[in-house]
Parts: C-alpha cells; structure tokens; sequence
C-alpha cells in the first residue's frame, strides 16, 4: 500500500477518537492539579503546557523520522512544516483559552 494511505487512515483514526472522547469528557469537571493522563480532562492551562512539552518530543520524533524514512529533502521540510504548523496552532489556541476562561473566572 502506498504510504499516503496510511497516512490518511491514520488520521481519520485519530481524529474519530479524538471527537468521541471530546464528546464523552463535555461536561467533566476539569483537573488542575495533580496527574491526569486523559487529555480531555485538563483544564486549557494544564493542556497548554502538555503541549510545551511536546515540542521535544516533536523535536526527537522528526529526528527518528529522518534517520529511518527514505523521503526526498523537500518531503523533510514538508514534514517539519506540518510538525511546526500543529504544535504551533495547539499552543496557541490553548493559551487563548486559558486566557480567555481565565477572563470568565
């Protein structure tokens, strides 16, 4: 199969997960202490900073990705475009939130 396919499978996947668990986790009391593993039940402060916190680990991922893929440079800087772009978008729509719900508070 082509790589482009498991690409998109793997993406519809998670975004299927992705909106099922946003939905179920809707209305659930938001923790700011203490370890949670779901995503969804942090509150925008905690989830701005479990993002920070992937930016060395989009850093180590790209590196593993360019050590074993076989991609051309310019799939490369696609690559870290899309990686950038992301994380980038994560973090600023939660500090946004976080601000902003901070504001109602």
């Amino acid at each position: 199969m082509n790589i482009q396919l498991y690409i998109i499978i793997v993406l519809v996947v998670a975004l299927v997960i992705h909106l099922i668990l946003a939905r179920i986790y809707k209305d659930v009391e938001k923790k700011d202490k203490g370890f949670v593993l779901s995503y969804f039940r942090l509150t925008y402060r905690r989830r701005l900073i479990r993002s920070l916190w992937g930016i060395p680990i989009m850093i180590l991922l790209y590196l593993v990705v360019y050590w074993m893929a076989d991609f051309t440079a310019i799939q490369f800087i696609y690559l870290a475009i899309i990686f950038v772009l992301l994380l980038g978008m994560d973090i600023v729509y939660n500090y946004i939130k976080w601000k902003k719900h901070e504001m109602n508070s």
